[in-house]
């Protein structure tokens, strides 16, 4: 079941992300970090198990992020992930935005649902707000994709 993440699912999370970030697969985020966004999050739940999580962040009025998108080791391939983004960006939808960006070591998942390659140059927003700030900034090597949403 996807919904939105809740405050006891900040920890589980955590150590979602913590996993993939450890193998260098995605950039961590400190649990503070997922606590004070955990609104932006959505979940995947089994039998009180959260096996997929996934964010959509807000970068300006008509642009926002996938980000932060980890499924449990072992449940890959069976639709969790794509699930996640596809609540993302019906909320982006819902929300008015116009496109929908993600920054990725795996860009064929993202192709595989109508994501485009882009560059990063395309998204200033995301530069000066949240890439100066990583410690792979200027050199990140995490492709960039976007999608455009209907009206």
């Amino acid at each position: 079941m996807i919904r939105h993440a809740r405050i006891p699912d900040a920890r589980a999370i955590h150590q979602l992300l913590l996993e993939y970030a450890q193998d260098g697969q995605l950039l961590g985020r400190s649990l503070l970090d997922i606590y004070e966004n955990i609104r932006d999050f959505y979940v995947y739940e089994e039998r009180g198990r959260i096996l997929g999580a996934g964010a959509l962040a807000i970068c300006w009025e008509d642009l926002a992020e996938v980000r932060s998108l980890a499924v449990a080791p072992g449940q890959q391939g069976k639709g969790i992930g794509r699930k996640i983004v596809k609540s993302c960006l019906n909320e982006a939808g819902e929300l008015g935005l116009k496109r929908v960006f993600a920054l990725t070591y795996q860009p064929d998942f993202f192709r595989k649902l109508g994501f485009c390659s882009i560059e990063k140059a395309e998204l200033p927003q995301k530069i000066w707000g949240d890439c100066l700030k990583c410690v792979k900034f200027p050199d990140c090597d995490e492709f960039a994709l976007a999608i455009e949403l209907p009206d």
